[in-house]
């Protein structure tokens, strides 16, 4: 009896594995060095995971008598794993255009904080929203983000800043990962601002003795899963001691350290992360030499955010100078309400160009190195066998096209696929 499949993508002009040997990141030259298949297929199993991978004629050979429940002739188009966010704050109300105003008019991010907006007016809006319609707009923002390319995605909670808001933010979280078809990686970001008449001591303490028990507790009865701790590590908010404390508790509920650093001042956050065996530190907008040298050295990866950098006219991440280090370089869209993007495909481009990026390099620091900053390269992040079935057709003849058109990804994704399911078809047909 034929074997069942969920889907074959067949005869793609540019099959994009990016990794071909369960390589768990690349870095330096090997990020320059994509593996690519010319005229390629690939069949995803019943369990959603990739079954086979290689040239047309092979897979056509070798798997003949098997039936699929869907076909995708993917001749002329391409096909790249499904984008992976490594950094985002989807779960928030209120509305914060005003501030772009402000920003535009020459205030600083902590100009913006001190009047009352940023982090703080979100918070107040959030805490004030009932579940229901924070999932409503978390739902309408990662349907956003899968239909430009994204099928594995950060979610962030950290417009609480109080026990019970997080905990409604990360069970919103929870439940966008049971009813949507994204991947989901669950962060706590308590400590994204010190709430308003606390100091930085009695906002730790807070952390560390309320907010953090209570998360264990639900993370231990089955209630609530949660994978990585977050902190925002900066001058103003959560100095390096706090910063350690929130994180090595974290740590040793077995979260992954994935934390924001040296975005505003160098704060050597980057060494502190290498010390504690952080997985990820984002932004590094002001990270030393130093802090280059101890990350290479962890492994830790470093999340860029081109984003944050462009909108906010700080200085660019030094993605060069860490890739020549061999850091391990992914990036993020740093989705949120100061720097609002759903884009994976205009977040590669901004990175291209303002950080002086390659396009293979950008594709793999949005493939792979992005999965490892969320601890999933073993699962996503590459196109090889017994990974999730998660993937990019696109209509073009070269890969690079999705980089290289600015905003153009809404005609270029033709399909998005996870787990073996087609769960955005862009049929559009342009009538000019």
């Amino acid at each position: 009896m034929a074997t069942k499949n969920k889907l074959l993508v067949k005869n793609a002009k540019q099959l994009v594995l990016i990794c071909n040997n369960g390589e768990k990141y690349l870095t330096k030259t090997e990020m320059q060095q994509l593996c690519v298949i010319v005229n390629g297929s690939v069949i995803i199993g019943s369990d959603g995971l990739i079954k086979a991978v290689g040239p047309a004629e092979t897979i056509e050979a070798q798997y003949s008598g098997e039936s699929f429940d869907k076909v995708i002739d993917a001749s002329g188009m391409c096909v790249i794993p499904g984008l992976v966010d490594a950094h985002t704050h989807p779960v928030w109300a209120g509305d914060r255009v005003h501030e772009f105003s402000m920003k535009l008019a020459g205030a600083t991010y902590m100009d913006v904080h001190r009047a009352g907006g940023g982090i703080h007016f979100t918070v107040e809006h959030t805490r004030a929203a009932p579940a229901s319609t924070l999932l409503a707009s978390l739902t309408s923002r990662l349907g956003r983000m899968q239909r430009a390319g994204t099928t594995l995605v950060e979610c962030k909670s950290g417009y609480g800043l109080e026990l019970p808001t997080e905990l409604k933010m990360l069970e919103v979280i929870e439940t966008a990962r049971h009813t949507l078809p994204i991947n989901i990686s669950s962060t706590y970001c308590g400590a994204h601002a010190v709430p308003k008449g606390k100091t930085v001591a009695e906002a730790t303490e807070d952390i560390l003795q309320v907010q953090l028990p209570e998360l264990r507790e639900r993370i231990t009865a089955g209630a609530l899963r949660v994978d990585n701790i977050d902190v925002f590590c900066e001058q103003g908010v959560f100095d390096l001691s706090a910063t350690r404390a929130i994180l090595q508790a974290g740590k040793d509920m077995g979260l992954n350290i994935n934390f924001h650093g040296d975005e505003l001042h160098p704060m050597n956050s980057a060494q502190l992360g290498a010390e504690l065996g952080a997985l990820a530190i984002s932004h590094l907008e002001e990270v030393t030499d130093e802090g280059i040298a101890a990350m290479a050295t962890a492994k830790t990866a470093a999340v860029l955010l081109p984003t944050t950098a462009y909108i906010l006219r700080l200085p660019q991440p030094r993605a060069r100078d860490m890739l020549e280090a061999g850091v391990v370089v992914a990036l993020g869209s740093d989705f949120n309400p100061n720097a609002y993007c759903c884009s994976m495909p205009m977040v590669m481009h901004l990175a291209c160009v303002n950080m002086r990026m390659s396009m293979p390099e950008a594709l793999a620091a949005a493939t792979i190195n992005a999965a490892y900053a969320l601890g999933r390269s073993h699962s996503h992040g590459s196109l090889e066998v017994n990974k999730h079935g998660d993937l990019l057709v696109l209509n073009a003849t070269r890969w690079e096209h999705l980089i290289y058109q600015l905003g153009g990804h809404q005609e270029l994704v033709r399909y998005v696929v996870i787990s073996g399911n087609v769960i955005y078809d862009n049929d559009k047909t342009l009538d000019f």
